[in-house]
């Protein structure tokens, strides 16, 4: 059973902003005020409520609630947009009693269209109403577009002040490669941490998780994450020792869940573990896995079950790093495959073969050129992916 940290309550509703049948608004509520940490989009066109919520971080460092709706984006809605984003904050505070600027908001769905304000202005009070008696899975499954399963992750950690437990949930399967800081993701924490530390936390985090993977190469316009840690436990964090385990903890839960955004990736039937090391920089590994990672013909490769290396030394021979192509190493599930610039002299498709059909394919690159490494985790290219998003809105 999943221990929900302390101080936290959840609520859902239907609201109907695309399917009648469903829940489709999500709300978190932490008793107290909480520390507060996000990482954002960095699409040009960034969603109403990613203005709203990075204005809100730059004004404070604390936040009392989350409120997420999927079926609509509001997205490229322009200033209208923006006051129906901050209207629904209005709805929602007035409801549960809390200053709407402690509110924070998050939506995922169709781009371009208005918020439905008359089906937000009758779902609030219902919403108000169950907070406590909705449990993290509802809330995650209310905030799903085309995920098929809700995405939770939690973990508990003992520090030298006690123990405190952390629970994420997320979700996305498709328009996913997050740079950041249609993803979104939030985790609450039952810790007292400052709000420098936990910012950086979140960042460090993101930074080896959300943004070290890939569905399909394109970023969102609302790809949003949220931290809230509200002290509920008594524990404080402030030492080096207990930061390090926190920080360790959240890396986890961070980490979990980008998995699981991968393997529930739109149609997806594989999840590709691209790690690139010996090259110049970080920077120039993570140029590397990406061209790979993102690459069709590597990911139709990999519904196929193609042991197709090929596709990948001319991924990488396009990305941009820098290299000696005659110094590459490249194995497959341990196999080795490529060096000297040549494929190694033995029957690869048919020792390649059974490791293609494993859901989980380790690709390893070793570009000889330096310390630099990075970890992609990248989805296949499948029918089922093509089928989805051409009939996303019809």
């Amino acid at each position: 059973m999943t221990t929900v940290p302390k101080g936290f309550s959840f609520a859902v509703a239907a609201a109907g902003f695309k399917r009648a049948d469903r829940n489709d608004l999500a709300l978190i509520v932490s008793e107290r005020p909480a520390t507060v940490a996000g990482v954002f989009t960095t699409n040009k066109f960034q969603a109403a409520p990613v203005l709203v919520c990075i204005d809100a971080l730059k004004k404070s460092e604390t936040a009392r609630a989350v409120v997420v709706n999927s079926g609509q984006a509001n997205a490229c809605t322009g200033e209208e947009g923006l006051a129906n984003c901050r209207a629904t904050l209005e709805l929602v505070g007035k409801a549960l009693g809390i200053a709407p600027a402690a509110i924070l908001p998050a939506s995922t769905g169709v781009i371009g269209a208005q918020l439905k304000m008359d089906r937000w202005a009758e779902a609030v009070p219902r919403l108000a109403e169950g907070l406590g008696k909705a449990a993290p899975t509802d809330a995650a499954r209310a905030i799903m577009t085309t995920d098929t399963f809700p995405k939770l992750s939690a973990r508990s950690v003992t520090l030298p002040g006690g123990t405190v437990n952390l629970l994420g949930m997320c979700k996305g399967a498709g328009m996913i490669c997050p740079n950041m800081a249609t993803m979104l993701g939030f985790v609450i924490c039952d810790a007292e941490v400052a709000p420098g530390p936990w910012r950086e936390m979140l960042s460090h985090c993101a930074d080896k998780s959300f943004n070290a993977l890939t569905v399909d190469g394109d970023t969102s316009t609302n790809d949003t994450v949220l931290a809230l840690a509200n002290g509920a436990s008594g524990v404080r964090v402030d030492d080096a020792k207990s930061l390090k385990l926190l920080r360790q903890a959240l890396l986890e839960v961070c980490q979990e869940l980008s998995y699981r955004i991968v393997q529930d990736a739109e149609g997806g039937t594989k999840v590709a573990h691209i790690t690139v090391r010996g090259a110049k920089s970080a920077a120039q590994a993570e140029l590397a896995a990406r061209a790979v990672g993102n690459s069709p013909l590597v990911k139709t490769a990999l519904f196929g079950c193609d042991p197709n290396w090929g596709r990948i030394v001319a991924a990488l021979g396009r990305s941009g790093a820098e290299f000696d192509p005659s110094a590459v190493v490249l194995t497959i599930g341990g196999i080795l495959v490529f060096e000297k610039g040549q494929p190694a002299p033995v029957d690869l498709d048919a020792l390649l073969a059974p490791v293609m059909r494993h859901q989980d394919v380790e690709i390893m690159l070793d570009l000889h050129a330096g310390h630099g490494a990075f970890t992609l985790l990248a989805s296949d290219l499948t029918k089922m992916y093509i089928e989805i998003n051409a009939d996303y809105r019809t």
